[in-house]
């Protein structure tokens, strides 16, 4: 798991400075928990989120963002509480998910948002 910077995040997901249309910029569909190390539900998610990232290794890029470290990101997403999910999937719109979510709720939203399965097609 990659934690992303402003800069990082423009590189690797999207410049929104320059963009007002979403355009993902990655390479495969991607996950960011907008967290806070202050935040006890971000640290109940952040197990299920490693977990994740071994299981889906290679299929799924799973980020980090400190919203106390990168307040513009925050803010230009809207974030008011955290922990916050965005799921991006490779092509639409991505969608957030607010709380603490279950790992099968994760499981769940990788398959039907991010449309990757863990089963080899």
């Amino acid at each position: 798991m990659e934690h992303l910077s402003k800069d990082t995040f423009m590189e690797k997901i999207f410049n929104y400075v320059e963009n007002k249309e979403w355009k993902f910029l990655g390479d495969k569909p991607a996950i960011i928990d907008f967290y806070a190390d202050w935040c006890g539900p971000c640290k109940m998610v952040a197990p299920v989120l490693e977990e994740l990232s071994k299981e889906y290794d290679g299929k799924v890029d799973i980020y980090k963002i400190d919203t106390e470290k990168e307040q513009e990101l925050a803010g230009a997403f809207g974030i008011s509480s955290i922990p916050s999910i965005l799921f991006i999937p490779m092509d639409g719109q991505p969608q957030m998910a607010l709380g603490a979510l279950p790992k099968q709720s994760f499981k769940d939203a990788i398959r039907d948002v991010l449309k990757v399965s863990l089963e080899e097609n």
